[in-house]
């Protein structure tokens, strides 16, 4: 067992871990060792098993359902065909390519900075790592990611009951597929293998869609996603069991009534897990939350008071890539100049789910809304049914909803499911960040024909409630205007 003296040790080589390291050597002083430790491949998690190969199958599955609709335009394509194993090709070579895009960055950095094996604390600022090393660092980088959650009784039902990560090494597209859970990646996923012609179930145990917290926003998802897929909300899982050939999956419904069908896979898609199970973080001597994660500070990503960071999937606050490197970068910074601490730039909250119609999320959202600002903002709504551009081209489906504050006339915030969310949302994100208020925004040029002609009409409903709000808490004028009236 041999001792390395470094100043940061940053644990996790996914997209946190890299940024981190990559930020803990410019900030850190001239001569200083910053190491990389890592378990398993490299490899971010958006290259190899996120967001790059889901887009890849989304990609395919949008050509297949723009055959199918054709005809709505009055345009009869022929006989189509989709070729799976031609799909799961191109998913998986694309993925290798972006892949080795990170590999090549990886491959750049100093062999003696990169240490392969599994660490673990076993003192406030000491790792081992495997039985080969101890690390003694000046500064620790927590960026270990996070995993998806299989349930132990599912798992024993063999190799068929699968992840997300799985999906992308499939060589041809199965028959079926039963796909539990309504988030972000069971929904992109569940859709996407049932537009190329697999029969696919979604199982959910509420009645969440994606990411959404207003009502009713998530009232017209559900019943626009659940009228193009078998989505089946308020529907547990009883039991998985190898069936030989298949999965025999049994669910019972909100009334009670059990149904058992065979499937090829089951899906797991009911959440992640932060990867801190293992790390001895008791050693550490954090302080920590109900899930085992360290508390910290969301603008420096400090633990507590000590040398400790966290950042990306692990700390469970916004687990997406832009948000990762944020946070990434903050830590590894922090970590490399310490005890000099400087805050990060925490950007406006975004996240988009890439259904048809698509899901986008940002700023404050509903639900947070009526806890922090309960009776002192107003909505503002905008439907894409008859929304001009979205009837040309036939994607009329979805609901915008829009938050404003009350008194100042800030915006807040947005929830929607519509055509080209993951343009409007970027959209409203930038003037969320820039502090916009929704007059502001109203003075900004809208060009015609375009959907986003739905966010001013949103904007507009906004500015109206807002003033309406205004109005009602408005005191009474004195009538004979004494003053202090």
């Amino acid at each position: 067992m041999k001792t390395i003296k470094v100043d940061v040790a940053v644990i996790g080589a996914g997209t946190a871990g890299l940024v981190a390291y990559s930020a803990a050597r410019q900030s850190a002083k001239p001569g200083s060792r910053i190491v990389l430790i890592e378990s398993g491949p490299y490899g971010t998690t958006c290259a190899r098993v996120g967001c790059m190969p889901s887009k890849l199958l989304i990609a395919a599955s949008d050509a297949a359902h723009a055959l199918a609709c054709a005809p709505g335009f009055g345009v009869h394509p022929g006989l189509v065909r989709i070729d799976g194993v031609a799909v799961m090709a191109r998913v998986r070579s694309e993925r290798d390519r972006f892949v080795g895009f990170v590999i090549d960055g990886v491959d750049r950095i100093p062999a003696q900075d990169k240490i392969i094996g599994r660490a673990r604390f076993t003192g406030p600022l000491q790792l081992q790592v495997d039985d080969h090393s101890v690390i003694e660092a000046g500064a620790i980088v927590i960026a270990t990611g996070s995993a998806p959650v299989v349930p132990a009784a599912w798992a024993n039902a063999g190799d068929r009951v699968i992840i997300s990560d799985d999906v992308f090494d499939w060589t041809d597209l199965p028959d079926s597929v039963a796909v539990v859970g309504s988030g972000v990646i069971g929904l992109e996923l569940g859709q996407a293998l049932h537009r190329l012609g697999v029969r696919v179930s979604v199982f959910a145990r509420g009645g969440t869609v994606a990411q959404l917290s207003d009502p009713q926003v998530l009232q017209v998802a559900q019943q626009v996603i659940k009228a193009q897929l078998d989505l089946r909300f308020y529907t547990e899982i009883v039991s998985v069991a190898d069936a030989g050939d298949a999965l025999l999956v049994t669910s019972k419904d909100g009334s009670g009534h059990e149904r058992s069908e065979r499937f090829d896979y089951v899906l797991a898609a009911i959440g992640r897990s932060p990867n801190v199970r293992g790390l001895g973080l008791e050693l550490a001597q954090l302080e920590l939350d109900e899930r085992g994660v360290p508390l910290y500070d969301k603008q420096t990503m400090q633990c507590g008071g000590s040398a400790i960071f966290i950042a990306g999937d692990a700390d469970d606050e916004r687990p997406v890539l832009p948000e990762a490197m944020d946070q990434g970068r903050i830590a590894g910074a922090n970590a490399g100049r310490f005890p000099d601490l400087q805050p990060g730039l925490r950007r406006t909250a975004l996240t988009i789910a890439f259904t048809e119609p698509q899901i986008a999320t940002l700023g404050a959202r509903h639900k947070a809304l009526c806890a922090s600002h309960a009776g002192r903002f107003a909505v503002g709504a905008a439907s894409f049914e008859n929304q001009g551009r979205s009837r040309v081209m036939l994607q009329h489906q979805g609901l915008l909803r829009l938050y404003g504050e009350a008194g100042s006339g800030r915006f807040l915030g947005a929830e929607m499911i519509g055509p080209r969310a993951e343009h409007i949302g970027h959209l409203l994100a930038w003037a969320c960040q820039a502090g916009l208020t929704v007059a502001e925004m109203l003075d900004m040029p809208f060009y015609h024909p375009v959907i986003e002609e739905g966010v001013r009409t949103a904007l507009r409903d906004l500015a109206d409630k807002l003033a309406q709000q205004s109005a009602e808490k408005s005191p009474e004028r004195c009538l004979d205007g004494t003053p202090g009236c």
